[in-house]
């Protein structure tokens, strides 16, 4: 009876053969095969429990069956119980060491205890006695992987897929592998064969939409989150990635409502706590919630990245001080660790320390924009130098305020100038001119890093000029690439980009003195005037009357312009005392945000200045900025980020300007402007000295007037606003760069 049960047991009739089994223990309780049978069977229905007893009851009538061992490892490793799974295992390996199979569970069981070592050391015995075994090729990669061996992990698996090459499982891994090996392309092409051969794959469909997503095809990513969302929505980090998405598309009210659909799953999700915050901000201005959910995430996640310095620079954003010193002091300190704390853009506005925003700089290069293994193109031999600048601003943008005149100064006799533009055309009269500068605009918004570089390259680009940094919508993943034979860092981001794959960083001896290069990964080129290029065919200021601005007419008026991001407690301390000095004057500011607004008005009210003494501006276009900026009496400058664009503004439309010169790029740059402007005697020293400037020229309307005279002067003659001079001085240091780089030298700093 037990032969004829077997028999059907093989024949795959179930039923049929546990009918018969029974029966025979029935009639013989002690007999071995019946309950050993009943076991692999309940293994093979996945009952691995029912499996288990039935093994170890076959067990305690035959000690040493060396099958019963290696099935009743098999079971409790699936019951999810691998240290019970040892003991059997390593008994069934006594009685027969070369059993493969016995070292490959012994391997599998040590792998989900999370011992890696000996798993290795297993699978390898498993591999010698039983090369073709599939289970333990696999295992064997994903262990090498676990050891931090991602060469040998991704060799085991090229191996193991020359055998089997529709092994799906191996194919994720070893796209994983490739992504983590900064290969996306090779990454790519693992996970979509995997997902042709199983097109629900869910760890492929995941992992592709992670590559896609980070290389920049944000909507092929996209459309494989939705793909996993059909499969199991109720999945919170897929909701989570999905609104990320959403929001990299610009899509960001969708965007809050997928972070809202990953949270009501999740309550206690920090990254999707931290997306939510950011929108509620960005999007609705929602302060509070923002700054409650920023919270919130931290104490959840103290160790996610950037998060601490998110809160932070949303704070400074709203004006909101409450431990602003002790905050930034903890992020220096953390900076100094290595830790991801804060983003550069977001540190230069509170760090005056240059070691530190370039420790800040390389920290989030090395983590977000890796070098890739990319050769640098060769020169192109002697001819017209051909120059890329790439940002997301050919449009009614500060950057294309300052470099429209520029582009069309270049001389092109010797150079050809293309865009590659990661922005938008926003069909403004701005871009009908720079369409117009340029010998073509190449459009990469929609494109990956790996083509965009791949575009700046079939361009035969010489030297490509990175003009966000990490300003605005940055690209260093195209210049991570090394998409041209020189690379530029400049105007964007005033301070070191912190990355290997930039060669020169465009400057002044104001903003970067001879002793400063040191906190450059760059090479410094200087340029005689001042760093910053000026458009001398902006529109001059239309002259308006101060209640059409809504000023009073008989105040003195002092201004400043920033973003509300720019703007310190020490300095909003100094303009409150300038403000009680000066009798009959007021603060007129940009309305950045309402809440920020409030929140200032408060502060000066608890300080003795009447709120109302606090004007807010709101946006405008350039030419209608410029007239009313014309109304103001002094440009207060802030630190330790200074007045850049809003400076120039300023000193074109005629409005003297007090700097104190800062100790790093971003707070020298008002220096370096009045330096070009022929006006050195508003730069002081001190903050002390700044307040005591601006006090004193507010209150002696002659010496105020003789200021705006000389600026008056000055504007039509100084090196500020000569264009034509400032163009040649680039073309300068871009052939110099060029030089070299056909003489096949490294780039070294220099001065023009």
């Amino acid at each position: 009876m037990a032969d004829q049960a077997v028999a059907l047991h093989q024949q795959g009739r179930l039923a049929e053969a546990e009918t018969l089994y029974r029966e025979s223990l029935t009639r013989e309780p002690g007999l071995f095969g019946p309950r050993y049978y009943l076991g692999v069977m309940r293994m093979q229905q996945g009952r691995f429990e029912e499996a288990a007893a039935f093994l170890r009851e076959a067990l305690r009538l035959r000690e040493q069956d060396l099958h019963t061992l290696v099935n009743l490892g098999m079971a409790l490793r699936h019951l999810g119980r691998p240290g019970e799974a040892l003991p059997p295992l390593a008994r069934a390996l006594e009685l027969r060491p070369d059993l493969a199979e016995a070292h490959y569970q012994q391997a599998a069981a040590l792998h989900e205890l999370g011992r890696p070592d000996e798993a290795r050391e297993a699978v390898a015995r498993a591999l010698v006695l039983s090369p073709d075994h599939l289970k333990a090729a696999f295992l064997h990669a994903v262990v090498l992987g676990d050891l931090r061996q991602p060469q040998e992990a991704r060799t085991a698996y090229d191996r193991l897929l020359r055998h089997n090459p529709d092994h799906v499982e191996a194919l994720n891994n070893r796209g994983l592998l490739a992504w983590e090996a900064h290969d996306p392309d090779a990454a790519l092409a693992d996970l979509n064969r995997a997902l042709t051969l199983q097109p629900q794959h869910v760890p492929s469909l995941t992992n592709r939409a992670l590559v896609l997503g980070a290389i920049g095809r944000a909507t092929e990513a996209l459309a494989d989150y939705e793909r996993l969302l059909a499969l199991n929505p109720g999945n919170a980090e897929t909701w989570n990635q999905h609104g990320a998405m959403l929001r990299l598309l610009d899509r960001s009210q969708e965007a809050l409502e997928s972070f809202e659909r990953a949270l009501a799953l999740k309550p206690d999700f920090a990254l999707a706590l931290t997306n939510r915050g950011y929108l509620r901000w960005v999007l609705e201005s929602r302060h509070d919630e923002a700054k409650a959910d920023l919270t919130r995430a931290l104490a959840l996640e103290p160790d996610q990245s950037w998060l601490e310095g998110e809160l932070f620079y949303l704070k400074m954003q709203s004006a909101d001080w409450e431990g602003f010193a002790e905050a930034r002091a903890a992020m220096s300190a953390s900076i100094a660790a290595g830790k991801k704390v804060i983003r550069p853009f977001a540190w230069q506005a509170a760090s005056a320390d240059p070691a530190s925003l370039q420790q800040c700089s390389r920290i989030f290069t090395a983590s977000e924009f890796p070098a890739m293994a990319a050769v640098a193109p060769s020169p192109r031999p002697q001819a017209r130098i051909r120059i890329g600048y790439l940002s997301a601003d050919f449009r009614e943008q500060a950057t294309a305020y300052l470099m429209a005149g520029v582009y069309d100064a270049h001389d092109r006799d010797d150079f050809e100038i293309i865009a590659f533009d990661n922005g938008f055309d926003d069909a403004s009269p701005m871009r009908a001119r720079l369409e117009k500068a340029f010998d073509r605009i190449v459009p990469i918004t929609g494109l990956s890093d790996a083509q965009a570089a791949g575009a700046v390259r079939a361009a035969g680009i010489d030297i490509l000029v990175n003009l966000n940094g990490y300003f605005g919508k940055p690209r260093m993943g195209v210049f991570a690439r090394r998409a041209a034979p020189v690379q530029v860092n400049y105007l964007g981001f005033p301070a070191t980009l912190g990355a290997p794959f930039m060669d020169y960083i465009i400057a002044d001896r104001t903003v970067i003195p001879d002793g400063e290069r040191r906190f450059y990964d760059e090479a410094v080129v200087w340029l005689p005037d001042s760093y910053q290029a000026n458009d001398d065919k902006r529109v001059r200021p239309s002259p308006i009357d101060r209640a059409m601005a809504g000023l009073p007419e008989d105040a003195f008026v002092f201004c400043n312009f920033n973003q509300g991001y720019k703007l310190a407690p020490e300095t909003f301390a100094i303009w409150l005392r300038l403000l009680r000095g000066r009798e009959n004057s007021v603060l007129w500011l940009l309305r950045d945000h309402d809440v920020a607004m409030a929140r200032l008005r408060a502060q000066a009210q608890a300080q003795g200045v009447a709120g109302e003494r606090l004007i807010f501006a709101p946006m405008m276009p350039l030419e209608q900025h410029l007239s009313r900026v014309a109304l103001a009496d002094l440009f207060l400058d802030t630190l330790p980020y200074n007045a850049h664009t809003t400076a120039s503004d300023a000193l074109w439309a005629g409005v003297p300007l007090v700097t104190c010169r800062g100790t790093a790029f971003a707070g020298r740059v008002a220096a370096s402007l009045l330096q070009a402007a022929g006006l050195p005697d508003l730069i002081t020293e001190t903050a002390d000295g700044y307040e005591a400037l601006a006090m004193a020229l507010a209150q002696d309307p002659e010496k105020l007037a003789e200021v705006r005279a000389r600026l008056a002067q000055n504007r039509g003659t100084c090196p500020l606003f000569d264009t034509a001079r400032f163009t040649r001085h680039l073309e300068a240091a871009y052939r110099a760069m060029m030089a070299r780089a056909r003489a096949g030298a490294p780039p070294q700093g220099f001065a023009v």
